[in-house]
């Protein structure tokens, strides 16, 4: 650490490496490790997020260990890196000579002067668009009360819970009000989501076209901005109109599908009715299960047609007494691959990552409950569900049912109402055929789980149509598996838990995932989830 006495003014020096350039940061008084941070962001334009700073002995310095290092007359160097894989590592040409000095400072260092020479490529282009951009987002934040709560917890968790990314949305709304009016145009938004993304990468949408479209989609103006935005247009003028968001799209009843496997397909409608008539009478199960797979494609244009989709389990009855015919067709449809990412990821993957985002939501009486039986063995629970299924539960309270949804009802279904509509219990020895005849409305698939109690099922149906379909097994993963494999087998609206299965399909399934468009709290789960 250099020291220099320059217009009665005790000045110090630091020296800093980074890549192979060595430099010196100059102060007066005391340095802390935010400015010094500080420094080095504004002269490499580069947020100070996730920078690192090590000491000549290649050990991390944090916060407090900086303090006590710089006192120390034998410092040495330290040198400064950035996340590997980051957008930003790129933008600094290896072959300039820069000095890194606190602008107030009229210290000299002989060629402190150097500047930063940029590459004119469009990527390097582009990673400096993205560079301003989150600088901007980080300067609104950091200026603001509440903001540096906002960048801490992204800094500990790389993550952000709802409240705080309610309050980062406020902030920056507000922010933006105040710079482009309460009308900002369509570019002012997608810089604010772009900057949103390029400073947070973890909230960015892997599965996205974008990556930052839960924030603002420039395809439709939907996303937590936009919504923000129309939400403070409406308290200035309440008789102007709200824009409707557009609908979803994709999902089981976009339309006919191609199959993954055209092969073996009868090809006329005399040959398709013949195999339909020898299924309904023929006991030999390999002889259905040939026949159900040479009428897939028949069977998927009638499931598609208005008219004949209620006869479905008329002409083709083996559904409701041959397991496994919903797997099969699913297969038919995406291929083996596809049809086991959920049973192959859910347990090692996203059980866990739902039970961490869980715990950060307001606990009701509910959701402890099913934290509780999520962590709990077979053996611990007294009632409830079991472990495997309170965690899939678990989804419906971290992506309730939303009025943004394709079928709007008067009320918005709660959290416990909504787990109603995917899963109902009855006793061992209760008639299924009356549980189906008590129903009064057309609903939309749902598990029926038979057992002595919830946390001891041996028996699942998915119902629909007021027919009961037997699952393969008594696992809930499983029986849950075909559940939502039976929405395109039978091209059924996923209606009150859309949220729920478009996360499932484009996160899990990965089925039209770029094609699809979904909830921004859709998006902002796939985030958390896949990073």
């Amino acid at each position: 650490m250099l020291e220099r006495q320059h217009c009665n003014v005790r000045m110090q020096a630091v020296r800093v490496k980074y890549r192979d350039r060595q430099k010196y940061i100059c102060y007066e008084g005391q340095l802390t490790f935010k400015s010094f941070l500080e420094c080095f962001s504004k002269k490499f334009e580069i947020p100070t997020l996730d920078l690192k700073v090590y000491d000549d002995l290649n050990t991390e310095v944090d916060e407090d260990a900086f303090a006590f290092l710089v006192m120390k007359p034998d410092l040495g160097v330290l040198e400064v890196r950035l996340p590997k894989g980051s957008d930003f590592e790129d933008l600094v040409s290896p072959s300039t000579n820069h000095s890194i000095c606190t602008s107030n400072s009229s210290f000299d260092e002989g060629d402190s002067d150097d500047t930063i020479i940029l590459q004119s490529t469009p990527a390097q282009r582009n990673r400096a668009d993205l560079t301003r951009l989150a600088q901007l987002i980080e300067n609104i934040l950091r200026k603001k009360p509440g903001g540096e709560r906002i960048l801490t917890e992204y800094g500990r968790t790389k993550s952000l819970t709802d409240s705080r990314r309610c309050d980062m949305v406020k902030i920056l709304v507000a922010h933006m009000a105040s710079e482009h009016g309460t009308s900002p145009s369509r570019r002012v938004k997608e810089d604010y989501a772009k900057g949103i993304t390029a400073l947070f990468p973890y909230l960015a949408d892997p599965q996205g076209t974008l990556g930052y479209e839960q924030y603002y989609n420039p395809v439709d103006g939907s996303g937590f901005l936009a919504w923000r935005v129309k939400m403070l247009q409406k308290e200035a003028s309440e008789g102007q109109k709200k824009r409707n968001p557009q609908p979803l799209t994709g999902g089981p009843v976009s339309g006919e599908r191609t199959p993954f496997c055209k092969e073996d397909q009868l090809a006329t409608e005399t040959q398709c009715c013949e195999a339909i008539a020898l299924m309904k009478h023929t006991t030999d199960e390999a002889i259905i299960r040939e026949k159900m797979k040479q009428t897939f494609t028949h069977r998927q244009a009638m499931v598609n047609d208005p008219v004949k989709s209620s006869e479905i389990f008329t002409t083709f009855p083996r559904f409701l007494d041959i397991k496994g015919m919903i797997e099969q067709d699913f297969s038919l449809m995406f291929g083996d691959d596809i049809s086991a990412r959920f049973l192959e990821q859910w347990p090692t993957h996203y059980k866990q990552r739902v039970l961490e985002q869980s715990r950060g939501l307001t606990q009701t009486s509910d959701l402890e409950d099913l934290l509780h039986n999520a962590e709990s063995t077979t053996e611990e629970l007294e009632d409830g569900w079991d472990s495997e299924l309170s965690s899939i539960l678990l989804l419906i309270h971290l992506m309730p049912p939303s009025p943004h949804g394709r079928n709007k009802r008067p009320g918005k279904l709660s959290a416990r109402q909504a787990i109603d509509h995917l899963v109902k219990f009855i006793k061992t020895g209760t008639s299924v055929e009356g549980h189906l005849d008590s129903i009064t409305e057309s609903r939309q698939p749902y598990l029926l789980a038979v057992g002595t109690k919830r946390s001891a099922i041996h028996k699942y149906f998915i119902v629909i149509d007021k027919h009961a379909i037997p699952c393969q097994s008594p696992d809930p993963l499983t029986s849950f598996d075909e559940l939502f494999k039976a929405h395109f087998v039978f091209a059924t609206s996923y209606r009150d838990l859309a949220n729920v299965y478009y996360f499932l399909q484009t996160a899990v399934y990965q089925i039209d995932a770029a094609t699809t468009k979904v909830n921004p709290r859709v998006k902002e789960m796939r985030a958390r989830m896949l990073h």
